[in-house]
């Protein structure tokens, strides 16, 4: 019982400390440096062991500019015994506080002596140190710390702290060094190379990275140099010069094509594809396996698809029959198949051929998966088809196939988006309220935002006329029928004006036109968007979306800049927010940190 007691007050007084520093720290924050003063020197008195303690006192003096008291706190720690170097540390900068370098300097030049005695203080002068952003002194301190004690090795914090210098040729040049002995650094060195090198191949720190690397690889050649080289031209979107590199790196690697296959999907997501048929056709050529050469024919007939005019498409259905009778049509290829077969039901409209070709691939032996991956495309089709009853199905069987991979959460949402086709909005928000916790961020924000169209649409019309009208138009522009979409959009905004649904029509109707290549019209769009609905939920989506549009379709980018910038002033809370302004200041001519 008494050990009891005295465990209940062991626990008390802890939980006291926590709260009386937590309440010095809101001092603190707010600029009551007074009142966190007589905490924490209350706390001091009670655990006077508490260094950190001392520190945030010591602190508080300084902001307000009490520098004797900061330094007798200070001078007290020093002689209560013990080795404090990082204390030593404070005092120097308490005098640079005053203006009173001299002194300063010979503290911390004291700090740095307790080295010699033993090395391993350098971890807690450093700290304190770049505590202070002392970088001359932290420099020192590693460099000699290694002289001292070999197996030191402070290269890593070198090299960075050269870049914070502004020594950024012998920041690049430590860290390339770094990367050669120790391997593993490399992606905490791209990491801070990112924080110099631009878009821009005119940029300072690009053109001293790339005489560095010419240089050494003059020197002595090294697959690494090539491999620095590819990544600095990936990030200028140069993907010509880094092809280039990489196919230097598989000729000296023993032909690893790794690095060509990550800079094909690079030039892919950044749909740089005329460079990403290269890379293709090259991994085409020189594919080891069956396998790798039919993935590659895959990732290049996509890029067909997505650059073809309807005019193509009879070629396309020709290349992908031809693909299929060179690699078959079982399990092996059923990937390129459901691509194949997609193409045919929504760009070819061969609805029946589709659907007939991928219940004869279901036959084959198949894994769960496969089985299921097969099965979603299917009722696609189906959907598209407008069968919807024999679509759920599907998709239901989907869930049940694979029930704990992200497939089946994206049947669900699938079977929710059927529901919302189908007028049923009711059932659609029953599947749509389990899939808002979706462990997949993606399918969870596309139910939020199915799940907040139906329900803002559904309170004001109880026939939810006008929100039928929105589903179909959908189910048109899913159809590719983007014309018809566009017609039944505008019956929207014309015959539904002031209603809460207006602006969700003007956007889809937006997106469209965008699709279709008339940027005026949806220039409008959006600007009316803008000027009417300036603080609704979708004000951000306009700005962003017309910004992109205006650099990437338009060629404007001062209008572009100019919509960021609205973005990070008035909807900083927006999802948009950290795209908006890394492209404002890429459009500035900043350096990105």
């Amino acid at each position: 019982m008494r050990l009891l007691f005295t465990l209940l007050l062991l626990l008390i007084g802890v939980s006291s400390f926590s709260q009386n520093e937590l309440l010095a720290k809101n001092y603190a924050e707010k600029g009551e440096y007074e009142k966190a003063i007589a905490i924490y020197q209350k706390l001091v008195d009670q655990t006077p062991s508490r260094l950190d303690y001392t520190l945030s006192l010591v602190a508080m003096n300084q902001q307000l500019e009490q520098y004797e008291i900061a330094q007798t706190l200070l001078e007290q720690k020093l002689n209560t015994g013990g080795k404090l170097p990082q204390v030593t540390v404070e005092l120097g900068h308490n005098y640079t506080l005053q203006g009173k370098d001299s002194i300063a300097t010979i503290y911390y030049n004291e700090a740095i002596d307790y080295i010699t005695e033993n090395p391993r203080y350098t971890y807690t002068i450093g700290k304190a140190f770049e505590k202070f952003s002392l970088l001359d002194q932290t420099i020192t301190l590693y460099e000699k710390a290694m002289t001292i004690d070999p197996d030191l090795d402070f290269s890593q914090q070198l090299a960075r702290l050269y870049g914070e210098k502004g020594e950024t040729e012998k920041m690049f040049s430590s860290f390339i060094n770094l990367i050669e002995n120790k391997p593993t650094t490399k992606s905490y060195a791209l990491r801070q190379f990112s924080l110099y090198v631009t878009e821009d191949p005119n940029n300072e720190a690009n053109i001293l990275f790339r005489k560095i690397l010419l240089k050494k690889l003059q020197n002595k050649p090294n697959i690494l140099y090539n491999e620095l080289l590819s990544w600095l031209f990936i990030q200028q979107n140069d993907y010509k010069k880094a092809f280039a590199q990489e196919k230097a790196i598989y000729k000296r690697s023993d032909e690893d094509i790794t690095g060509i296959q990550n800079l094909a999907y690079i030039t892919i997501s950044n749909e740089a594809y005329d460079e990403a048929r290269d890379i293709i056709n090259f991994i085409i050529e020189i594919a080891p396996t069956p396998e790798m050469e039919l993935a590659a024919h895959q990732y290049l007939m996509r890029i067909e698809l997505e650059t073809a005019t309807p005019e193509d498409y009879n070629k396309l259905e020709e290349q992908y029959n031809t693909l299929l009778d060179k690699f078959g049509r079982g399990n092996s290829t059923y990937l390129i198949q459901i691509d194949f077969n997609h193409f045919l039901a929504f760009n070819q409209n061969k609805k029946e051929l589709a659907v007939t070709n991928l219940k004869t691939l279901l036959e084959e032996r198949l894994t769960a998966f496969q089985e299921a991956r097969i099965k979603m495309e299917l009722a696609d089709i189906l959907v598209v088809d407008e069968k919807f009853n024999r679509a759920l199905i599907y998709y239901t069987q989907v869930q049940e196939k694979v029930k704990s991979d992200v497939l089946a959460q994206e049947a669900r949402f699938k079977v929710a988006r059927t529901s919302y086709f189908k007028g049923d909005f009711s059932w659609a928000q029953v599947q749509l309220d389990v899939l808002k916790k979706s462990s997949s961020q993606l399918i969870a924000n596309d139910a939020l935002q199915l799940s907040l169209m139906i329900s803002d649409n559904s309170l004001e019309d109880s026939t939810q006329t006008a929100l039928k009208k929105f589903a179909h138009a959908d189910l048109l522009a899913l159809q590719n029928k983007d014309a018809e979409a566009i017609t039944q959009l505008e019956d929207i905004i014309t015959n539904h004006k002031g209603e809460s649904i207006e602006d969700e029509a003007l956007l889809r109707q937006a997106n469209l036109y965008k699709k279709t290549g008339d940027y005026l019209k949806a220039e409008l769009n959006y600007k009316k968007l803008i000027e009417l609905f300036n603080e609704d939920i979708l004000a951000d989506d306009a700005h962003f979306l017309l910004a992109k549009m205006y650099e990437f379709d338009l060629a404007q980018p001062e209008k572009a800049k100019e919509l960021y910038e609205q973005i990070i002033f008035n909807y900083a809370d927006s999802i948009f927010f950290t795209e908006a302004r890394l492209r404002f200041r890429m459009l500035r001519g900043d350096l990105i940190e």
